[in-house]
């Protein structure tokens, strides 16, 4: 059993977050809030009084993973020590609210997206002690990579999809709040700055119309902030592709060319089943237009296997588009009913087995094409942000072609302090992992 906080000292907060960029953004957030208050930032679990677990619910999945977590942090680390909170914020109490709270007496404060806000009137009340005057600090930031959120929640209706009743509808930030903080993230070691959103290519077209401004014009002004080596784009929907974003991508040195373009599928019948838009064919044009603009351009996608009243027919047909795209990367996922959404009540639905093998059977395409086009690096000199190393002490970092987290990495033979931009020798591929050599 460890001692309790000495009476008088500050409470020490530990944050752990699950789930995707857009929840790190929130916590990063949180986190700044508590590091300009009177309480401490705590990076060791073992001597925080307080934990605040920030969750994902965007499927049943990850919305289980998030439960689990809470309870192994109730019976292992809050057991340990009388006197430690456990605060559960982010998703899952945005989703499942008071039925949540119902369900787990284990946390001590329930805090959804929309009230992180409030966090520390939240820590205030759990542990009395006063939080004191915050600076109004905006971001921690840290490493050389920093997402950026331009936006919140959405206006689009995919019928599978919990984000607008999780996030609610769709927000644009202020294009000099964005500008600003992400000279704050520079001024604090990032040298690449990943924009994100629930669909970022939307951006502005809630804003007044005196304040204005799409998606090409914010790259364009990102771009050029000071210090900012890398500009990276994901969320982008295909409908948001304009020509305008296009040509601000190719004419600016900073902007990766790199898009993330979730499709989610390639049939026709079964996208509008989804509520989206486009079709195979389309996609394809999509693709070309982009290389076209952007040659040498690493293209990602989401897909989803399995949606209900998918035919082999169907599933034939996005495979065939798989082959044809030729994308670096491919996630296929298997269709998941989430409850309140249209498509959980559908007819048509495909057993879990059913649907688990047909996203096997895709990602394996997928990963042969992306396998393929990684090993067509090699010999190739590319400019990589060094990241430090990996836990065997191995000097990594990512390419251009690279996104954070989700795209592998390329590791290199010779050091490099985290942050420093390198010329390095591809010399050879390990599925989406490069090996290299650092040049002259």
């Amino acid at each position: 059993m460890s001692p309790p906080r000495p009476s008088g000292s500050p409470p020490r907060v530990r944050f752990i977050t699950l789930g995707c960029p857009k929840n790190e953004v929130d916590s990063d957030r949180m986190a700044a809030s508590v590091a300009s208050s009177a309480y401490v930032l705590d990076e060791d679990l073992e001597t925080a009084d307080v934990a605040v677990l920030n969750t994902c619910a965007f499927v049943e999945a990850a919305a289980q993973e998030s439960v689990d977590a809470a309870l192994a942090l109730a019976a292992g680390w809050k057991a340990r020590r009388s006197g430690r909170l456990l605060v559960v914020a982010g998703c899952l109490p945005s989703r499942y609210g008071a039925r949540l709270a119902a369900a787990m007496p284990e946390a001590d404060a329930f805090v959804p997206v929309a009230d992180e806000g409030s966090l520390l009137t939240v820590l205030e009340r759990l542990t009395g002690a006063l939080a004191g005057a915050a600076s109004g600090a905006q971001r921690l930031g840290c490493g050389p990579s920093a997402y950026l959120q331009v936006s919140d929640g959405c206006h689009r209706r995919c019928t599978f999809c919990t984000i607008p009743s999780i996030r609610g509808p769709y927000r644009s930030r202020a294009l000099p709040d964005l500008l600003a903080e992400a000279r704050l993230l520079v001024t604090r070691g990032a040298r690449e700055i990943v924009l994100v959103g629930q669909d970022t290519s939307s951006y502005g077209r809630d804003l007044p119309a005196g304040e204005r401004a799409g998606i090409a014009r914010t790259v364009r002004e990102l771009a050029r902030v000071a210090g900012l080596a890398w500009l990276r784009l994901m969320y982008v929907q295909p409908d948001g592709v304009t020509d305008d974003l296009l040509e601000v991508m190719a004419a600016e040195p900073s902007v990766c060319r790199y898009l993330d373009l979730p499709l989610q599928h390639a049939s026709r019948r079964v996208l509008r089943a989804m509520g989206r838009g486009g079709d195979a064919e389309s996609f394809l044009g999509l693709l070309a237009r982009v290389r076209e603009a952007l040659p040498d351009v690493a293209l990602r996608t989401t897909l989803i296997a399995g949606f209900p009243g998918e035919t082999e027919r169907d599933l034939e047909e996005l495979e065939a588009f798989l082959r044809a795209a030729a994308l670096d990367y491919a996630g296929v996922f298997a269709y998941s009913a989430e409850e309140g959404t249209p498509a959980a009540t559908m007819p048509g639905m495909l057993p879990a087995e059913e649907r688990l093998a047909r996203a096997g059977r895709l990602n394996e395409v997928a990963a042969g094409i992306g396998f393929a086009r990684a090993a067509s690096r090699v010999g190739e000199t590319l400019e990589i942000l060094a990241e430090g190393t990996d836990e065997e002490g191995v000097p990594v970092g990512r390419w251009r072609g690279q996104a954070p987290e989700v795209d592998g990495v390329i590791t290199f033979d010779a050091p490099l302090p985290a942050g420093a931009l390198a010329r390095v020798r591809v010399t050879e591929a390990l599925g989406y992992d490069l090996l290299g050599e650092v040049g002259e």
